[in-house]
């Protein structure tokens, strides 16, 4: 069995990164460090799109970073009001240590729209008694900010305490069916961690979703637990059978998880490899990505060195 090592960033198709790369600098501190053209036949071969090309800004914060990729042809806009429980749905959380103050900045822009309702939201204990506020950027892509308890304090983000927003805490993905979807990440070498169902009036604050039952599943890769992934699978009925987004859309959102060597590409399990979109494809820089489509359509990106790296 193969093992991802961690989960090296998360890529965002935008319509105009250098318009959404200003909205996450001033919103909440990320730092550019990286901006690149894209126009090589590995990558029309990876996205599946004949003659692809991409301008792509990587941001830092903290520890982790994104990309924002404008790829040509463009795809469809981001669906509006896509709900939690569609499967459609993504968005990653950031950690703030003063939910306050990082609410105040983003409230200081007007180009978001907010998810949940009435502000911030203490969650239960049984969710870990966090303060959570989920928006969408000024292109859709759905995020959270995420403080933690003061008394529990996870011992990655004691040691990030200069920022007000600290990092990426996690990816969380919108599944049908737990076991199924974990049966998938462990073909990864993602193991699973104790989850909670959140339920009740702070959920469905949160989520703006009425008698919402969240089944919340977190898997972490070998190398890194921060960032993981999160598993929501909404109960009672909630999950939609939605059509997949196309790789150029603005909700194929790409988790990139980074895999020790090319030969272990060769080690998926027939399920995951039945998944395979693309690749591997040697790029440019050396690294060698492929594309997979998970049991609900989002989207994996394996990248390895090439074998003569």
């Amino acid at each position: 069995m193969i093992a991802v090592g961690r989960l090296s960033r998360i890529l965002l198709i935008a319509d105009d990164p250098e318009q959404l790369a200003h909205f996450y600098e001033s919103a909440f501190g990320f730092l550019r460090t990286k901006e690149r053209l894209v126009n090589e036949a590995a990558f029309a071969a990876f996205m599946d799109i004949p003659d692809a090309s991409a301008r792509i800004i990587t941001l830092q914060l903290g520890d982790q970073e994104i990309e924002l990729a404008g790829v040509h042809p463009p795809g469809r806009a981001y669906p509006q009001a896509i709900a939690g429980w569609n499967v459609l749905f993504q968005h990653f959380a950031i950690v703030v240590s003063d939910m306050t103050a990082a609410y105040s900045r983003l409230s200081g822009l007007t180009n978001w729209t907010a998810i949940s309702t009435d502000g911030p939201v203490l969650l239960p204990p049984a969710s870990g008694g966090v303060i959570a506020f989920k928006f969408r950027d000024p292109e859709g892509h759905p995020l959270e900010l995420l403080a933690f308890a003061a008394n529990a304090i996870p011992g990655y983000w004691q040691r990030h305490s200069s920022n007000c927003c600290l990092g990426i805490d996690h990816s969380a993905i919108s599944v049908r069916d737990t076991e199924r979807s974990v049966a998938f990440y462990e073909g990864l070498g993602l193991r699973r961690m104790p989850g909670s169902l959140n339920v009740g009036e702070s959920q469905d604050r949160l989520d703006d979703i009425t008698a919402a039952r969240v089944e919340v599943t977190p898997l972490a890769p070998a190398e890194c637990a921060t960032p993981h992934l999160e598993l929501l699978c909404y109960r009672d009925g909630f999950s939609q059978h939605g059509t997949p987004a196309r790789t150029n859309d603005r909700a194929a959102t790409q988790l990139i998880f980074t895999i020790e060597s090319a030969e272990a590409l060769e080690l998926l399990s027939p399920q995951n490899a039945k998944a395979r979109l693309s690749g591997p494809d040697l790029f440019d820089d050396g690294k060698l990505r492929a594309l997979f489509r998970e049991p609900d359509g989002h989207l994996i990106c394996l990248e390895a060195p090439s074998k003569t790296a």
